[in-house]
């Protein structure tokens, strides 16, 4: 009764464009409409497929309907001054509290999926991303976290300690820097690319370090933030020179040139010899799966001023707009993370960790069950015969403790901008080029950063 009074004020509200939706006719009672940015031919056909699969089993009829994600904030803007949105929503987190706060999605239809499917079935990181009001604004679906890569193989040598901290970090790159044949690190310098935004966020965040809070813009405090421009000068200095982004980092990688990179998880099938257009050179045979072989990750590292460090999570999420219908909207989405959820992740298995562990009753039932699917491109291969399982677990182990600026906060939105308008990037190269000391660059980022709005 409820949801029906807020949809008829909803109505009410905008009665000429609901009208205007009423003639070009709209979707019978128990279909629904589901959005998804997953709009690649296979990855729709997929889901076309889930859509089949849930009416052939309540008779409800789900039209999928792919929205590039460069559109969806103006696509359901105006679906909600039309009273148009569609049902469920498959959406980014940046959309997350911005359209709980503009009544965009039904949060408390979501809350209750949620918590019928069992709160404590999911991880932990993915809810608090989506905390609102009480409940969540949506239910989590995937997510991965961003990975530092490196040559375990290299650090057994040395008797290093794996780089789960800026200090092992700088300690491998005196032990095993030696270029060209092998150069320490290999980071981000290309202040236009989006890799380099997306790679110092995470590092600010492993010490702690973030310019908004909950009453927006927070200044960065010298210290703290100096011992990430000192470290990310460290890790540039031991890199190859020029403007880098994620393409070189991954040809020297894959070519047994570098010892540790900061990638996604979309490298795990390339890294294992599994698509031609990115095979490994470490040797001859570009199928080789040696250099998996030799290969350990870490998702959660520490500065010196956060001893508990961070890991950069994206995660995704279904939605259930306020012109839903609430029954059959919530019924998809607890098939789709239920009976369905192996279907759900096999869309894109290395870019899709189970954000739901298990069920009450087996605890980590989907977590194994992925760990089975098929990765790959030219050929196929699960990645729990490419990984070991240590390595599977600290892989989908980030998401437990997986952050990003402004979340907690509430300021994602604002945290965007500041990434989006690139000034972070900007300063910390003027800083690894010398043409800025540490106090310097501090000032300049608190500048630049407290005129964004």
């Amino acid at each position: 009764m409820k949801q029906q009074c807020k949809s008829m004020n909803k109505v009410l509200q905008t009665i000429s464009a609901a009208s205007l939706v009423l003639m070009a006719g709209a979707v019978s009672a128990g279909d629904i409409r589901f959005w998804t940015t997953e709009e690649q031919p296979d990855r729709l056909a997929k889901q076309q497929a889930m859509a089949k699969e849930f009416e052939a089993a309540t008779g409800d009829k789900v039209e999928v309907i792919p929205v590039s994600e460069k559109d969806y904030g103006t696509r359901a803007t105006a679906a909600y001054a039309a009273g148009d949105l569609p049902d469920v929503m498959y959406h980014p987190l940046q959309y997350a509290l911005p359209w709980a706060e503009a009544g965009i999605l039904d949060t408390e239809a979501a809350t209750e999926v949620l918590e019928e499917l069992g709160t404590d079935t999911f991880k932990a990181g993915p809810i608090a991303m989506a905390a609102y009001d009480g409940g969540v604004t949506s239910v989590p679906v995937d997510g991965w976290t961003q990975m530092l890569v490196y040559r375990a193989d290299l650090f057994e040598e040395k008797g290093l300690e794996p780089p789960t901290s800026y200090e092992n970090v700088l300690a491998a790159i005196d032990a095993l820097h030696s270029p060209p044949s092998m150069y320490g690190f290999v980071a981000p310098t290309k202040v236009d690319e989006n890799f380099m935004s997306q790679v110092l966020e995470h590092v600010f965040l492993a010490n702690g370090v973030s310019p908004v809070g909950g009453d927006g813009f927070k200044e960065l405090e010298a210290g703290p933030t100096t011992e990430v421009l000192d470290f990310y000068k460290a890790i540039a200095k031991a890199s190859p020179p020029g403007e880098l982004y994620w393409k070189q980092s991954r040809e020297l990688y894959f070519a047994g040139q570098a010892a540790m990179i900061i990638w996604s998880p979309f490298i795990l099938d390339e890294l294992a010899g599994l698509r031609d257009s990115a095979p490994p050179t470490i040797n001859d045979d570009p199928e080789t799966k040696e250099l998996a072989a030799k290969t350990g990750i870490v998702t959660n590292f520490a500065g010196p001023s956060n001893a508990d460090g961070a890991a950069w999570g994206d995660v995704r999420y279904f939605g259930i707009s306020a012109d839903a219908d609430v029954d059959t909207a919530q019924a998809f989405i607890k098939y789709a993370m239920d009976d369905g959820y192996m279907k759900t992740l096999s869309i894109a298995p290395e870019g899709k960790f189970p954000v739901r562990t298990g069920t009450a009753d087996e605890a980590d039932k989907f977590t194994a069950a992925w760990a089975k699917l098929d990765v790959g491109v030219d050929r196929k291969a699960p990645l729990g015969e490419l990984y070991a399982e240590e390595m599977i677990a600290e892989i989908v182990g980030g998401l437990d403790v997986s952050q990003r600026w402004g979340v907690s906060d509430g300021q994602l939105s604002l945290a965007s901008k500041m990434i989006n308008a690139q000034p972070i990037n900007r300063v910390v190269r003027q800083y690894i080029d010398g043409e800025l000391d540490a106090a310097g660059a501090v000032e300049a980022l608190n500048s630049e950063l407290s005129a964004i709005e």
